[in-house]
């Protein structure tokens, strides 16, 4: 008991030499895999819309023209999102959530986003979000709580 006591800090202060730190966040292999998945289908995604309906001049006439189909309604959603850069802003700012509070959700929207956004002409706002996202692997994972 007197041992426990003796490693105890006066007044709940912490060791000023940080000798205990809390390691880096790192997701795990099952973690990366998933993400490397939702990376991989988000660019996927993003270049079946652009090389098959937005330039695609055959399909995007048709597309404008009223054709109801999945590929035209999702064509229909993605256009005013890629104009206003709305990917790439959605990126960056859920990478900079990331950065203040790391969570493998986070980065799995952050690097679908950013996949939209590199392929549909984003791609100042998702190099950016790329960029923060891979910064926040070398910050420290959250204290349990």
């Amino acid at each position: 008991m007197s041992n426990a006591m003796s490693n105890a800090k006066p007044n709940g202060m912490s060791d000023p030499l940080n000798t205990t730190r809390r390691p880096l966040f790192l997701p795990t292999a099952r973690q990366t895999n998933w993400l490397v998945a939702i990376g991989f289908l988000a660019v996927g995604e993003a270049l079946y819309l652009r090389f098959m309906a937005i330039e695609n001049a055959n399909m995007a006439r048709a597309c404008q023209g009223g054709l109801s189909t999945w590929l035209c309604s999702t064509y229909r959603v993605t256009i005013p999102l890629f104009q206003h850069e709305v990917f790439g802003a959605l990126a960056l700012a859920i990478a900079l959530v990331n950065l203040m509070r790391p969570s493998v959700v986070l980065i799995g929207l952050a690097l679908a986003a950013a996949g939209f956004g590199l392929v549909l002409h984003n791609v100042d706002l998702a190099a950016l979000a790329v960029g923060v996202l891979i910064l926040s692997l070398a910050r420290r994972a959250p204290a349990p709580e």
